[in-house]
């Protein structure tokens, strides 16, 4: 059994306030979600604006679909027109 997370800080240029941060981020996670069948919250900056951390969490029965799963979930997050990575941590276990 193999536990992997991946950790995204977002910069979000266009958001003007929280409840347009808000908006943007559920959208983001329900499609995360759906599409590929992960855990996602959002861990820190809750009270800025500007600002985001999304992390997702999955379990697999090995490292090679973890890892793939990761790469293709950061492809779709990179892709997300209306949030900037500024950095990405993955980690399998």
């Amino acid at each position: 059994m193999v536990i992997a997370s991946a950790t995204w800080e977002l910069n979000l240029p266009e958001c003007s306030s929280l409840k347009e941060k808000r908006s943007i981020l559920r959208s983001l996670k329900d499609r995360l979600r759906n599409k590929f069948n992960v855990s996602v919250a959002e861990t820190a900056f809750q009270d800025v604006h500007k600002r985001a951390q999304l992390t997702i969490a999955l379990v697999a029965s090995n490292g090679r679909y973890s890892e793939s799963v990761l790469d293709k979930v950061d492809s779709f997050v990179e892709r997300n027109g209306e949030a900037l990575i500024v950095s990405v941590q993955k980690r399998v276990h």
